[in-house]
Protein backbone atom coordinates (compact mmCIF):
# COMPACT_ATOMS: atom_id res chain seq x y z
CA UNK A 1 0.00 0.00 0.00
CA UNK A 2 1.17 3.69 -0.93
CA UNK A 3 1.53 5.20 2.10
CA UNK A 4 2.64 9.42 2.29
CA UNK A 5 6.31 10.27 3.41
CA UNK A 6 4.16 12.25 6.32
CA UNK A 7 1.69 9.14 7.78
CA UNK A 8 4.62 7.34 7.09
CA UNK A 9 7.01 9.10 9.64
CA UNK A 10 3.77 9.31 12.03
CA UNK A 11 3.74 5.38 12.31
CA UNK A 12 7.90 4.93 12.27
CA UNK A 13 7.53 7.82 15.30
CA UNK A 14 5.10 5.92 17.22
CA UNK A 15 6.92 2.53 16.45
CA UNK A 16 10.16 3.51 17.40
CA UNK A 17 8.94 4.89 20.80
CA UNK A 18 7.59 1.55 21.53
CA UNK A 19 4.04 1.88 20.56
CA UNK A 20 1.68 -0.31 17.72
CA UNK A 21 0.53 2.16 14.94
CA UNK A 22 -1.96 1.48 12.18
CA UNK A 23 -3.65 2.94 9.14
CA UNK A 24 -6.91 2.17 9.51
CA UNK A 25 -10.78 2.43 8.13
CA UNK A 26 -11.69 4.05 4.68
CA UNK A 27 -8.29 4.76 2.68
CA UNK A 28 -7.22 0.48 3.01
CA UNK A 29 -10.55 -0.03 1.67
CA UNK A 30 -10.03 1.76 -1.46
CA UNK A 31 -6.86 0.89 -2.00
CA UNK A 32 -7.44 -2.71 -1.85
CA UNK A 33 -10.83 -2.17 -3.52
CA UNK A 34 -8.78 0.15 -6.30
CA UNK A 35 -11.17 2.34 -7.09
CA UNK A 36 -10.31 5.72 -5.76
CA UNK A 37 -6.45 6.70 -4.41
CA UNK A 38 -7.02 7.30 -0.91
CA UNK A 39 -7.57 10.79 0.33
CA UNK A 40 -7.17 10.85 4.13
CA UNK A 41 -5.38 8.32 6.47
CA UNK A 42 -7.04 7.93 9.90
CA UNK A 43 -3.90 6.03 12.51
CA UNK A 44 -5.22 3.92 15.26
CA UNK A 45 -2.58 3.73 17.96
CA UNK A 46 -2.12 2.36 21.60
CA UNK A 47 -0.70 5.17 22.34
CA UNK A 48 -2.50 7.60 24.68
CA UNK A 49 -3.50 11.27 23.55
CA UNK A 50 -0.65 12.99 26.10
CA UNK A 51 1.96 10.37 25.03
CA UNK A 52 1.13 11.39 20.93
CA UNK A 53 1.47 14.75 22.14
CA UNK A 54 4.94 14.35 23.34
CA UNK A 55 6.17 12.84 20.37
CA UNK A 56 5.00 15.23 17.72
CA UNK A 57 6.21 18.84 17.53
CA UNK A 58 2.74 20.64 16.63
CA UNK A 59 -0.67 18.73 17.63
CA UNK A 60 -3.85 20.12 17.92
CA UNK A 61 -6.16 18.26 20.46
CA UNK A 62 -9.45 18.10 18.44
CA UNK A 63 -10.99 14.93 20.35
CA UNK A 64 -9.09 14.48 23.40
CA UNK A 65 -12.52 13.31 25.21
CA UNK A 66 -12.70 10.52 22.72
CA UNK A 67 -8.79 9.73 21.96
CA UNK A 68 -8.15 11.70 19.10
CA UNK A 69 -5.11 14.16 18.64
CA UNK A 70 -4.07 15.54 15.31
CA UNK A 71 -1.06 15.68 14.25
CA UNK A 72 0.23 18.29 12.16
CA UNK A 73 2.71 18.48 9.12
CA UNK A 74 3.46 20.97 6.64
CA UNK A 75 -0.15 22.48 7.28
CA UNK A 76 -1.65 19.28 7.03
CA UNK A 77 -3.57 17.35 9.50
CA UNK A 78 -3.69 13.64 10.63
CA UNK A 79 -6.01 11.92 12.54
CA UNK A 80 -4.79 9.82 15.62
CA UNK A 81 -6.72 8.29 17.69
CA UNK A 82 -6.05 5.59 20.73
CA UNK A 83 -7.56 2.57 20.87
CA UNK A 84 -11.23 2.44 21.86
CA UNK A 85 -14.43 1.16 22.64
CA UNK A 86 -17.58 2.85 22.85
CA UNK A 87 -19.81 3.60 25.43
CA UNK A 88 -23.68 3.43 25.51
CA UNK A 89 -25.41 5.26 22.73
CA UNK A 90 -28.67 7.18 24.20
CA UNK A 91 -29.48 9.01 20.86
CA UNK A 92 -28.71 6.57 17.91
CA UNK A 93 -25.46 8.38 17.01
CA UNK A 94 -22.88 9.34 19.20
CA UNK A 95 -21.52 6.74 22.92
CA UNK A 96 -21.71 9.10 25.89
CA UNK A 97 -18.07 8.13 25.98
CA UNK A 98 -15.14 5.99 25.06
CA UNK A 99 -13.01 3.25 27.15
CA UNK A 100 -9.20 3.30 25.68
CA UNK A 101 -8.28 -0.44 25.31
CA UNK A 102 -4.81 -1.77 24.18
CA UNK A 103 -5.86 -3.95 22.06
CA UNK A 104 -6.59 -3.51 18.06
CA UNK A 105 -9.05 -5.65 17.59
CA UNK A 106 -11.33 -3.95 19.75
CA UNK A 107 -11.11 -1.17 18.26
CA UNK A 108 -12.08 -2.87 15.07
CA UNK A 109 -14.84 -4.58 16.41
CA UNK A 110 -16.77 -0.91 17.15
CA UNK A 111 -17.11 0.15 13.52
CA UNK A 112 -19.56 0.11 11.04
CA UNK A 113 -18.84 -2.25 8.23
CA UNK A 114 -16.39 -5.46 7.46
CA UNK A 115 -14.75 -3.70 4.36
CA UNK A 116 -13.79 -0.38 6.60
CA UNK A 117 -12.89 -2.52 9.44
CA UNK A 118 -9.68 -3.24 8.35
CA UNK A 119 -5.97 -2.01 9.75
CA UNK A 120 -2.42 -2.26 7.44
CA UNK A 121 1.06 -1.02 8.31
CA UNK A 122 4.44 -1.76 6.38
CA UNK A 123 5.60 -5.00 9.12
CA UNK A 124 2.12 -6.96 9.50
CA UNK A 125 0.46 -5.79 6.33
CA UNK A 126 -3.55 -6.23 6.07
CA UNK A 127 -4.76 -7.04 9.59
CA UNK A 128 -8.81 -8.25 8.42
CA UNK A 129 -10.24 -10.01 11.43
CA UNK A 130 -13.95 -9.45 10.45
CA UNK A 131 -13.91 -10.25 6.74
CA UNK A 132 -13.43 -7.17 5.00
CA UNK A 133 -11.18 -8.48 1.94
CA UNK A 134 -13.61 -11.27 1.42
CA UNK A 135 -16.50 -8.71 1.23
CA UNK A 136 -14.71 -6.72 -1.23
CA UNK A 137 -14.15 -9.32 -3.30
CA UNK A 138 -17.31 -10.27 -2.82
CA UNK A 139 -18.81 -6.56 -3.53
CA UNK A 140 -20.88 -7.08 -0.09
CA UNK A 141 -21.97 -4.35 2.60
CA UNK A 142 -21.77 -6.34 5.72
CA UNK A 143 -22.59 -4.59 9.25
CA UNK A 144 -19.47 -5.45 11.96
CA UNK A 145 -21.04 -8.39 14.75
CA UNK A 146 -24.90 -7.88 15.10
CA UNK A 147 -26.07 -5.34 12.45
CA UNK A 148 -29.21 -4.50 14.50
CA UNK A 149 -26.65 -3.26 17.36
CA UNK A 150 -24.84 -1.20 14.98
CA UNK A 151 -27.60 0.50 13.67
CA UNK A 152 -29.11 0.87 17.05
CA UNK A 153 -25.66 2.89 18.00
CA UNK A 154 -25.78 5.10 15.28
CA UNK A 155 -28.54 5.24 12.60
CA UNK A 156 -26.43 7.65 9.84
CA UNK A 157 -24.57 3.76 9.25
CA UNK A 158 -28.06 2.92 7.77
CA UNK A 159 -27.72 5.61 5.20
CA UNK A 160 -23.62 5.34 5.01
CA UNK A 161 -24.37 1.39 4.09
CA UNK A 162 -26.62 2.27 1.30
CA UNK A 163 -24.33 5.10 0.15
CA UNK A 164 -21.41 3.14 -0.14
CA UNK A 165 -23.53 0.60 -1.83
CA UNK A 166 -24.25 3.07 -4.72
CA UNK A 167 -20.85 4.06 -4.79
CA UNK A 168 -19.06 0.96 -5.38
CA UNK A 169 -21.85 -0.46 -6.79
CA UNK A 170 -21.97 -3.48 -3.99
CA UNK A 171 -24.98 -5.30 -2.73
CA UNK A 172 -26.15 -5.17 1.22
CA UNK A 173 -25.82 -8.81 2.90
CA UNK A 174 -29.11 -9.96 3.62
CA UNK A 175 -28.95 -9.71 7.36
CA UNK A 176 -27.42 -6.24 7.33
CA UNK A 177 -30.60 -4.94 4.80
CA UNK A 178 -33.12 -6.38 6.82
CA UNK A 179 -31.64 -4.93 9.86
CA UNK A 180 -31.70 -1.43 8.35
CA UNK A 181 -35.59 -2.13 7.49
CA UNK A 182 -36.16 -3.03 11.06
CA UNK A 183 -34.53 0.55 12.35
CA UNK A 184 -35.17 2.79 9.74
CA UNK A 185 -37.67 4.67 11.85
CA UNK A 186 -34.37 5.47 14.22
CA UNK A 187 -32.95 7.73 11.16
CA UNK A 188 -35.63 10.45 12.31
CA UNK A 189 -33.21 11.19 15.54
CA UNK A 190 -30.47 11.82 13.08
CA UNK A 191 -29.75 15.51 12.15
CA UNK A 192 -31.26 17.09 9.38
CA UNK A 193 -27.81 18.10 8.25
CA UNK A 194 -26.14 14.88 8.67
CA UNK A 195 -28.85 13.24 6.73
CA UNK A 196 -28.91 15.76 3.89
CA UNK A 197 -25.20 15.23 3.11
CA UNK A 198 -25.31 11.18 3.11
CA UNK A 199 -28.34 12.16 0.35
CA UNK A 200 -25.90 14.67 -1.47
CA UNK A 201 -23.91 12.28 -1.57
CA UNK A 202 -25.76 9.47 -3.12
CA UNK A 203 -27.18 11.74 -5.52
CA UNK A 204 -23.88 12.32 -7.16
CA UNK A 205 -22.42 8.80 -7.04
CA UNK A 206 -21.65 5.99 -9.44
CA UNK A 207 -25.69 4.67 -9.10
CA UNK A 208 -28.07 7.58 -7.73
CA UNK A 209 -31.22 4.96 -9.09
CA UNK A 210 -29.68 2.36 -6.87
CA UNK A 211 -29.20 4.22 -3.54
CA UNK A 212 -33.05 5.90 -4.09
CA UNK A 213 -34.34 2.03 -4.88
CA UNK A 214 -32.71 0.92 -1.26
CA UNK A 215 -34.06 3.91 -0.02
CA UNK A 216 -37.69 2.75 -0.42
CA UNK A 217 -37.06 -0.60 0.01
CA UNK A 218 -35.71 -0.04 3.29
CA UNK A 219 -38.40 2.23 4.43
CA UNK A 220 -36.00 5.05 5.08
CA UNK A 221 -37.33 7.14 2.06
CA UNK A 222 -40.78 7.08 4.31
CA UNK A 223 -38.88 9.08 7.46
CA UNK A 224 -36.16 11.40 4.99
CA UNK A 225 -38.61 12.31 1.81
CA UNK A 226 -42.13 11.44 3.21
CA UNK A 227 -43.34 13.58 -0.06
CA UNK A 228 -41.22 11.67 -2.28
CA UNK A 229 -42.53 8.48 -0.74
CA UNK A 230 -45.88 8.91 -1.97
CA UNK A 231 -44.84 9.49 -5.85
CA UNK A 232 -43.80 5.80 -5.77
CA UNK A 233 -46.29 3.57 -7.59
CA UNK A 234 -48.51 6.45 -8.80
CA UNK A 235 -49.61 5.73 -12.02
CA UNK A 236 -49.78 8.74 -14.39
CA UNK A 237 -52.46 7.50 -16.63
CA UNK A 238 -50.99 9.77 -19.27
CA UNK A 239 -49.81 8.47 -22.74
CA UNK A 240 -46.22 10.45 -22.25
CA UNK A 241 -45.05 8.91 -19.41
CA UNK A 242 -44.43 4.81 -19.42
CA UNK A 243 -43.03 5.13 -15.54
CA UNK A 244 -44.91 5.53 -12.56
CA UNK A 245 -43.91 9.13 -10.75
CA UNK A 246 -41.01 7.90 -8.65
CA UNK A 247 -39.53 5.90 -11.81
CA UNK A 248 -39.92 8.80 -13.71
CA UNK A 249 -37.99 10.91 -11.30
CA UNK A 250 -34.86 8.59 -11.01
CA UNK A 251 -34.29 8.24 -14.64
CA UNK A 252 -34.71 11.40 -14.52
CA UNK A 253 -32.02 12.14 -11.82
CA UNK A 254 -29.73 9.66 -13.69
CA UNK A 255 -29.88 11.25 -16.99
CA UNK A 256 -28.75 14.44 -15.09
CA UNK A 257 -25.17 15.61 -15.30
CA UNK A 258 -23.63 15.09 -11.92
CA UNK A 259 -23.98 18.75 -10.32
CA UNK A 260 -26.03 18.66 -7.12
CA UNK A 261 -28.41 21.54 -7.22
CA UNK A 262 -29.44 20.26 -10.73
CA UNK A 263 -30.11 16.52 -9.85
CA UNK A 264 -32.09 17.60 -6.40
CA UNK A 265 -33.84 19.60 -8.99
CA UNK A 266 -34.34 16.11 -11.46
CA UNK A 267 -35.47 14.40 -7.96
CA UNK A 268 -38.10 16.73 -6.66
CA UNK A 269 -39.51 18.29 -10.12
CA UNK A 270 -42.78 16.50 -10.12
CA UNK A 271 -43.03 16.07 -6.24
CA UNK A 272 -46.35 17.62 -6.44
CA UNK A 273 -48.29 15.47 -8.88
CA UNK A 274 -49.37 13.11 -6.87
CA UNK A 275 -51.08 16.57 -5.04
CA UNK A 276 -52.01 17.75 -8.41
CA UNK A 277 -53.70 14.81 -10.10
CA UNK A 278 -57.14 15.13 -12.23
CA UNK A 279 -58.42 12.77 -14.89
CA UNK A 280 -60.50 13.44 -17.40
CA UNK A 281 -63.71 12.27 -19.46
CA UNK A 282 -60.95 10.18 -21.65
CA UNK A 283 -59.43 8.50 -18.57
CA UNK A 284 -56.05 10.39 -19.26
CA UNK A 285 -54.74 12.02 -16.55
CA UNK A 286 -53.28 15.74 -16.31
CA UNK A 287 -51.51 17.29 -13.30
CA UNK A 288 -51.79 21.37 -13.99
CA UNK A 289 -49.91 23.10 -11.41
CA UNK A 290 -47.61 20.59 -10.86
CA UNK A 291 -44.49 22.44 -11.67
CA UNK A 292 -45.61 25.65 -9.25
CA UNK A 293 -47.21 23.33 -6.47
CA UNK A 294 -43.62 21.61 -6.64
CA UNK A 295 -41.63 24.76 -6.54
CA UNK A 296 -43.50 25.28 -3.10
CA UNK A 297 -42.98 21.87 -1.74
CA UNK A 298 -39.32 21.45 -2.75
CA UNK A 299 -38.73 24.85 -0.78
CA UNK A 300 -40.13 23.40 2.22
CA UNK A 301 -38.39 19.97 1.73
CA UNK A 302 -35.22 21.62 1.44
CA UNK A 303 -35.03 24.41 4.47
CA UNK A 304 -36.30 21.29 6.27
CA UNK A 305 -32.92 19.53 5.57
CA UNK A 306 -30.82 22.39 6.02
CA UNK A 307 -30.04 23.37 2.55
CA UNK A 308 -28.25 26.97 1.92
CA UNK A 309 -30.48 29.73 0.87
CA UNK A 310 -28.66 30.00 -2.48
CA UNK A 311 -29.58 26.28 -3.70
CA UNK A 312 -33.17 26.86 -2.47
CA UNK A 313 -33.54 29.29 -4.69
CA UNK A 314 -31.91 27.57 -7.52
CA UNK A 315 -33.87 24.65 -7.50
CA UNK A 316 -37.01 26.11 -6.36
CA UNK A 317 -36.44 28.31 -9.79
CA UNK A 318 -35.63 24.65 -11.60
CA UNK A 319 -38.90 22.99 -10.42
CA UNK A 320 -41.02 25.46 -11.41
CA UNK A 321 -40.18 26.38 -15.02
CA UNK A 322 -39.25 22.56 -16.13
CA UNK A 323 -42.38 22.47 -17.81
CA UNK A 324 -41.66 25.89 -19.97
CA UNK A 325 -40.61 23.89 -23.19
CA UNK A 326 -42.93 25.96 -26.17
CA UNK A 327 -42.96 24.40 -29.70
CA UNK A 328 -42.84 27.83 -30.96
CA UNK A 329 -40.94 29.94 -29.16
CA UNK A 330 -41.51 33.93 -29.84
CA UNK A 331 -38.46 36.41 -29.15
CA UNK A 332 -40.88 37.87 -26.00
CA UNK A 333 -41.56 34.91 -24.32
CA UNK A 334 -38.45 33.64 -24.58
CA UNK A 335 -36.54 36.87 -23.37
CA UNK A 336 -39.77 36.30 -19.95
CA UNK A 337 -37.93 32.95 -19.22
CA UNK A 338 -34.72 34.27 -19.09
CA UNK A 339 -35.35 37.06 -16.98
CA UNK A 340 -37.11 34.89 -14.27
CA UNK A 341 -34.87 32.34 -15.02
CA UNK A 342 -31.22 34.39 -14.95
CA UNK A 343 -28.56 33.81 -17.23
CA UNK A 344 -26.77 31.44 -14.87
CA UNK A 345 -29.44 28.95 -14.68
CA UNK A 346 -29.97 29.00 -18.06
CA UNK A 347 -27.56 25.81 -18.69
CA UNK A 348 -29.30 23.79 -15.82
CA UNK A 349 -32.61 24.38 -16.92
CA UNK A 350 -32.48 23.10 -20.41
CA UNK A 351 -30.10 20.06 -18.91
CA UNK A 352 -33.11 19.20 -16.39
CA UNK A 353 -35.81 19.42 -19.32
CA UNK A 354 -33.32 17.34 -21.76
CA UNK A 355 -33.13 14.55 -18.61
CA UNK A 356 -37.24 15.14 -18.07
CA UNK A 357 -37.72 14.59 -21.69
CA UNK A 358 -35.20 11.80 -21.84
CA UNK A 359 -36.97 9.98 -18.80
CA UNK A 360 -40.44 10.21 -20.23
CA UNK A 361 -42.45 7.81 -23.49
CA UNK A 362 -41.31 9.11 -26.83
CA UNK A 363 -38.77 12.17 -25.64
CA UNK A 364 -37.82 13.21 -29.64
CA UNK A 365 -40.27 15.40 -30.23
CA UNK A 366 -39.64 17.70 -26.41
CA UNK A 367 -35.86 17.63 -27.24
CA UNK A 368 -36.49 18.98 -30.65
CA UNK A 369 -38.36 21.92 -28.89
CA UNK A 370 -35.94 22.10 -26.15
CA UNK A 371 -33.13 22.15 -28.79
CA UNK A 372 -35.04 25.19 -30.44
CA UNK A 373 -35.59 26.46 -27.28
CA UNK A 374 -32.01 26.56 -26.67
CA UNK A 375 -30.74 28.15 -30.13
CA UNK A 376 -33.40 31.22 -29.74
CA UNK A 377 -32.11 31.74 -25.96
CA UNK A 378 -28.39 32.14 -27.48
CA UNK A 379 -29.44 34.25 -30.02
CA UNK A 380 -31.17 36.66 -27.90
CA UNK A 381 -27.92 36.98 -25.79
CA UNK A 382 -25.72 36.98 -28.19
CA UNK A 383 -28.00 39.94 -29.71
CA UNK A 384 -27.78 41.94 -26.27
CA UNK A 385 -30.67 43.39 -26.41
CA UNK A 386 -32.63 44.18 -23.35
CA UNK A 387 -34.16 41.47 -21.11
CA UNK A 388 -34.23 42.65 -17.69
CA UNK A 389 -35.50 45.76 -15.49
CA UNK A 390 -31.85 46.81 -15.62
CA UNK A 391 -31.42 46.98 -19.06
CA UNK A 392 -34.57 49.34 -19.46
CA UNK A 393 -33.39 52.60 -20.02
CA UNK A 394 -35.91 54.17 -17.04
CA UNK A 395 -34.80 53.37 -13.25
CA UNK A 396 -36.22 54.16 -10.40
CA UNK A 397 -35.43 57.40 -9.19
CA UNK A 398 -36.20 58.41 -12.86
CA UNK A 399 -39.79 57.88 -12.37
CA UNK A 400 -39.74 59.52 -8.85
CA UNK A 401 -37.85 62.73 -10.18
CA UNK A 402 -40.42 62.85 -13.36
CA UNK A 403 -43.70 62.65 -11.33
CA UNK A 404 -42.79 63.14 -7.74
CA UNK A 405 -43.53 59.92 -6.60
CA UNK A 406 -42.20 57.92 -3.41
CA UNK A 407 -40.29 54.93 -3.38
CA UNK A 408 -42.75 52.37 -3.23
CA UNK A 409 -44.23 48.74 -4.43
CA UNK A 410 -45.86 51.00 -7.46
CA UNK A 411 -42.69 52.04 -9.12
CA UNK A 412 -41.93 48.50 -9.40
CA UNK A 413 -45.00 47.89 -11.04
CA UNK A 414 -44.13 50.44 -13.29
CA UNK A 415 -41.12 49.48 -14.39
CA UNK A 416 -42.05 45.58 -14.45
CA UNK A 417 -45.10 47.31 -16.86
CA UNK A 418 -42.06 48.93 -19.21
CA UNK A 419 -40.03 46.04 -19.27
CA UNK A 420 -43.35 43.95 -20.34
CA UNK A 421 -43.62 46.61 -23.33
CA UNK A 422 -39.52 46.68 -24.20
CA UNK A 423 -39.71 42.68 -23.87
CA UNK A 424 -42.35 43.01 -27.14
CA UNK A 425 -40.60 45.70 -28.89
CA UNK A 426 -36.70 46.23 -28.00
CA UNK A 427 -37.10 50.02 -30.45
CA UNK A 428 -39.44 51.79 -27.60
CA UNK A 429 -35.99 51.53 -25.03
CA UNK A 430 -35.43 55.13 -24.64
CA UNK A 431 -35.96 57.02 -21.74
CA UNK A 432 -38.30 59.80 -23.83
CA UNK A 433 -40.76 56.78 -24.66
CA UNK A 434 -41.38 54.90 -22.01
CA UNK A 435 -41.52 58.04 -20.00
CA UNK A 436 -44.41 58.74 -22.10
CA UNK A 437 -45.96 55.05 -21.73
CA UNK A 438 -46.13 55.93 -17.80
CA UNK A 439 -47.41 59.15 -18.63
CA UNK A 440 -50.48 57.54 -20.53
CA UNK A 441 -50.73 54.32 -18.61
CA UNK A 442 -50.69 56.05 -14.97
CA UNK A 443 -51.12 59.90 -14.91
CA UNK A 444 -53.99 60.55 -17.40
Amino acid sequence: MFIPNDVKMILDTLKSNGYEAYIVGGSIRDFINGTLLPKDYDIATNALTGDVIKLFDKTVPTGIKHGTVTVMISGEGFEVTTYRIDGEYLDNRRPEGVIFVSNLKQDLARRDFTINAMAFNEQQGVIDYFGGIEDLNNKTIRAVGEPNKRFQEDALRMLRAIRFAARLDFEIEEKTLKAISENSNLILNISSERTRDELCKMLVSNSSTKALMLLEETRLLEFILPELQKTVGFNQKNPHHDKDVFQHSLAVVENCPRSLNLRIAGLLHDIAKPLCFTMDENGIGHFYGHDKKGAILSEQILKRLKFDNQSVCKIRILVKEHMNVLAKPTDASVKRLINRVGVDLLGDLFALQRADALGSYLPEIRLGEIHKMEERTLAILESKVPISIKDIAVKGEDLISEFSLKPGKEIGAMLKFLLDKVLENPELNSKDELLAMIYDEYME
